[in-house]
This record gives C-alpha cells, sequence and structure tokens, in this order.
C-alpha cells in the first residue's frame, strides 16, 4: 500500500507542475517508463530515485513522505470501511 501512496503523492505534485510523466522523467533524468510505474505504485524504489523525485517536485524527502503518509492513511480508512461495510452483506440467508 506504501508504494501506491507513494505514487499517489508523485502524480499529485506533478500534476500541481502542470507537466507530463514524460517531460517531468526527462527533466529528472529518469526513464519515463520507469517514472510512470512509482506513479501507479508498481515499484519499490530507491531512496536515491525518491531524492530525485522530491528535487524534481521542488520538495524536501520529508514533504514528500508527509503527503505519502496522509495519502496512506485515507487508503486505510478506505479499506476499513469496506470491511466495515461488507461484513453483512456477504451472510446468505438458507
Amino acid at each position: 500500500m506504501i508504494k501506491k501512496a507513494l505514487g499517489l503523492a508523485c502524480k499529485e505534485y506533478r500534476e500541481k507542475l502542470n507537466i507530463s510523466q514524460e517531460k517531468f522523467a526527462l527533466s529528472i533524468g529518469m526513464d519515463r517508463t520507469y517514472y510512470s510505474s512509482v506513479e501507479t505504485g508498481k515499484r519499490n524504489i530507491s531512496v536515491q530515485n525518491i531524492k530525485k523525485i522530491a528535487d524534481g517536485l521542488d520538495l524536501s524527502v520529508s514533504e514528500l513522505f508527509k503527503r505519502t503518509e496522509e495519502i496512506l492513511e485515507g487508503i486505510q480508512q478506505g479499506d476499513q470501511a469496506d470491511r466495515e461495510r461488507s461484513g453483512g452483506k456477504n451472510n446468505v440467508a438458507i
């Protein structure tokens, strides 16, 4: 889940800069397909690449992680709510 949250945070900040994945990746010296896999939460990236992304977004690593944590908490709360809602729906009367 943390990879997904980090990817969503990166995407959110990149979109605020109004720049495409391709232009952003090129600006930080990263392959577009690699960066795309970061945004989709499919990549377990190194600390060096996290720093490179944060710098490209004009953020500190701690700012990027703070937003990642906020998103992660939202995902976890949503998952919990989904489990609570589905708790009674799976019971079948016989």
